[in-house]
């Protein structure tokens, strides 16, 4: 009962909240297609989270609730996300294209990590913002916050910067598509190696056309496919820090599980659409249920950015989000070079 509300569970008016929100996102998104509705909804709790009269609800009664859109809704909108890749999308991709995409994010990944604590980041923040722009924006950085047990205020501003390069993406690829001399199809394989979130990449992939676009997004699938080994390999780092400190009598408490629960269901997700025929009306619905679940999980995400704090920071933070940024982009105009 300790959990209950005198109208009901503690959690109930922050995922009201959320779920406002991602309707609120929805309706945007079908005035504006070309924002992608992820955004919107990152953008919606950016702009919430700054408002001095919203303050008392988001860190009274909505927190719950809005905690509970950013973590666990977080965790099943990535599983779902698994049903959206086959292991047979990735194969037509030929060899090249793989081994290119999957040496993006690991370079992506270690250079931006290595940079962030060069410059002295705090706490997670490395891993968290490597994590994003490597792989899937602030879905990514959901995910890993939630394996590493990472504070809020760790969290908010990875997803703060994820956001603000991936939105610029959306304009500056497209202007140096052509002169960067890059056909339809190899603009979509640069777009998918080098845009964050999937909405994203659709946003800005689809003035290309549909062939460029079918790329753009297997390629970027692939890459989210890298979250289930990268977190499972944060987790198991997470339980060695962990069983050190807690050998060390400094703490006690659970240790993460070697393979999250939600990264072996994203895994499932993919086995299953890989090698069973699943009927276009599940895919479907499950892709509608995936989007809503992220779309409050991010408002959630975003209503937790402070933007004082983001500029009380410095400079040092959102210098490593517009580095990892152009040494994305980079590294997948390489990998299209090679591919072509």
């Amino acid at each position: 009962m300790h959990n209950l509300t005198r109208t009901g569970p503690r959690w109930l008016p922050g995922i009201l909240a959320a779920g406002a929100a991602a309707l609120l996102a929805w309706a945007l998104h079908t005035l504006l297609p070309a924002v992608p509705l992820l955004t919107i909804a990152v953008a919606l709790g950016i702009i919430v989270g700054q408002l001095p009269s919203a303050r008392p609800a988001l860190t009274g009664a909505l927190a719950p609730g809005l905690s509970v859109s950013a973590k666990r809704l977080m965790r099943l909108g990535v599983v779902l996300l698994g049903l959206k890749l086959s292991l047979g999308d990735i194969a037509s991709l030929g060899w090249v294209t793989i081994l290119s995409t999957v040496a993006i994010v690991l370079l992506t990944f270690g250079g931006t990590l290595w940079l962030g604590r060069l410059m002295g980041l705090p706490g997670h923040q490395p891993l968290l913002i490597a994590t994003g722009f490597s792989i899937c924006g602030a879905s990514a950085i959901g995910a890993m916050s939630g394996v590493v047990k990472a504070k809020d205020e760790e969290t908010a501003v990875p997803v703060a910067l994820v956001t603000l390069c991936g939105t610029l993406a959306i304009v500056v690829l497209p202007i140096l598509w052509h002169p960067l001399g890059l056909s339809n199809l190899q603009f979509g394989h640069w777009v998918g190696a080098g845009v964050h979130d999937v909405g994203q990449v659709v946003a800005t992939a689809q003035i290309a056309g549909p062939a460029a676009l079918a790329v753009a997004v297997v390629v970027k699938l692939t890459r989210v496919l890298m979250l289930a080994p990268m977190v499972a390999v944060a987790s198991v780092a997470e339980r060695s820090r962990v069983r050190r400190v807690n050998n060390g009598a400094e703490e006690t408490g659970k240790r993460p599980p070697v393979v999250p629960l939600f990264v072996a269901g994203f895994i499932a997700a993919v086995l299953l659409r890989s090698f069973v025929a699943v009927p276009d009306a599940v895919i479907e619905g499950a892709d509608t249920a995936q989007t809503a679940l992220l779309a409050m999980a991010l408002f959630g995400l975003g209503s937790a950015v402070r933007l004082r704090d983001l500029v009380g920071t410095g400079w040092k933070a959102l210098a490593v989000g517009l580095v990892s940024w152009a040494l994305i982009a980079a590294l997948a105009w390489v990998a299209v070079m090679i591919s072509a």
